[in-house]
Formats: C-alpha cells, structure tokens, sequence
C-alpha cells in the first residue's frame, strides 16, 4: 500500500528536529505495517488552525492522482488543530480514496475508532485555543508591567533584556529629537534622510534611512511616552524620548 507522510511545526522557535522525529517514526511505522513511502510532504513554521500551508494544499491536490491511498502522520493534530478543516479535508481524502493514518495514535477501524478520533481532534482544537488565550493574557499582564511584547525596538530606545523594559538609547535618541525638530520647522522627509545619509547615519538595522521608515517614526507614539497594547495604553509606560508640545506640532503639520 503506498503512502505519503505530512509532517508540520507550528512556529519559528521550533527546530528542524521536530520534522527529523516525525519523518522518522512515521517511516518506522509505515515499514512496520507494509506501507510504501512515496513521497513527503512538509510546511515548517505554519499552524495547523488554518488550512492555507502550502505543502497541505499541494498534497489534498495530489491525492486526486491516485498514487497513494494513506497519507500518514506523527499525530492527528499535524493534520488540522481545527475539527472542521479536519473533517471538510478529510472527505475530499476520503473521495480520491485516501485514508489518513496517525503514527502514534491507535485508532481502531470500529466505530470506537470514529469517537478517539473525534475526541483525538477536539483535545488538539482545545489546546490550540486554551495555548492562545493563555500567550494573549501573558501579554496582556506586560503590558500593564510596561514591559515589551515583542516586535521591532524603535530608533532612540534599546530593550534592556532583563527588564524586558524600553531604555533610551543615549547614541540614536538625539538623531529622533532632530528629526522631529527638522520637521516640524518645515524641512521635507526627503531632505532630512538625504543630510542624514549624507553624514553616513544609519537605521538600527545599519542600513541607510529612507523615506517610507519616517512616516510610522513620525507618528510613533512611544517617544512621548506612551505604551500602547491592544485596549491597553499607559502614559509614561515607556520613558519619552520627544516633548509632546513638538511631537504635537509635528503631527499638525502630517495632516
């Protein structure tokens, strides 16, 4: 009986291993009960809450090719984390003749089998929920600390990693407060990024300025202070960087 093998992760944090473990004890499994691979189909650093992974889609596709009849997994929840992905991919499977197959779960042919694989995926939809409340209310609870949740660290601040607090960077906080100065006295972005790279400044990234960086810089409310999360803002929940009468008269002149 051929077969293929669908193997997933989930996030970049997690490492090739975990596809190596799971190639490995489905090919373990398939020797075992007669089943020849014939091919593998992969999606790295993407849920199984969605259906839109590439390599998922090109093996729901291929399986209307009738060149294999199992399609083997590590675990169900590689599959799909979702129960209606789940069943709506399963019987486009279940029509091109294609049954899938969990390496690691033993599910009986009888009708037992069909209630372990219903409860199988609504513990794996269950994780997949309770995981994402629980990663939203810890970044909740920082943002009430004030401390960083991730995402790029703005020109003029450095994350201080034991805090995970914003700091004021003594190098590149003066290049924001003259940028703000410049504009606000009537120079255009333009001239501001060409004297900046004129004078061999860089972005954090080391890279030289441009226009497009300026404008969310420009409006960027943290450098007065402000640490916004979601529903959540705190005033002076980041140290300021711009007064607000200038960052005020900057945004007048946005508009």
């Amino acid at each position: 009986m051929n077969a293929v093998i669908y193997a997933r992760y989930s996030s970049d944090s997690q490492r090739e291993e975990s596809i190596e473990g799971q190639l490995r004890e489905c090919r373990e499994y398939a020797e075992r009960n007669n089943m020849t691979i014939v091919g593998t189909y992969i999606d790295r650093a993407l849920s199984a809450k969605t259906a839109d992974r590439p390599e998922f889609q090109h093996m729901i596709k291929d399986s209307a090719k009738e060149l294999f009849e199992i399609v083997l997994v590590w675990k169900l929840d590689r599959f799909s984390r979702d129960r209606y992905d789940s069943a709506h991919y399963k019987h486009i499977l279940k029509k091109n003749g294609v049954k899938v197959v969990s390496a690691k779960e033993h599910i009986s042919e009888g009708p037992e089998g069909i209630i372990l694989e219903a409860m199988l995926e609504g513990y794996a939809e269950f994780y997949s929920a309770e995981l994402s409340e629980k990663i939203h209310r810890g970044q909740k609870e920082n943002a009430l600390k004030g401390k960083n949740n991730g995402g790029g660290v703005p020109l003029g601040y450095l994350l201080d990693k034991k805090a995970q607090k914003l700091v004021i960077d003594p190098v590149t906080a003066p290049l924001v407060v003259e940028i703000f100065e410049k504009y606000a006295d009537g120079k255009s972005v333009r001239s501001i990024v060409e004297d900046f790279n004129t004078r061999g400044l860089k972005t954090k990234k080391g890279q030289p300025f441009n226009i497009n960086s300026f404008s969310s810089l420009l409006k960027n409310r943290k450098y007065i202070g402000e640490y916004r999360y979601q529903d959540v803002v705190i005033e002076g929940g980041v140290p300021a960087i711009v007064p607000e009468d200038l960052f005020n008269r900057v945004q007048e002149r946005m508009e």
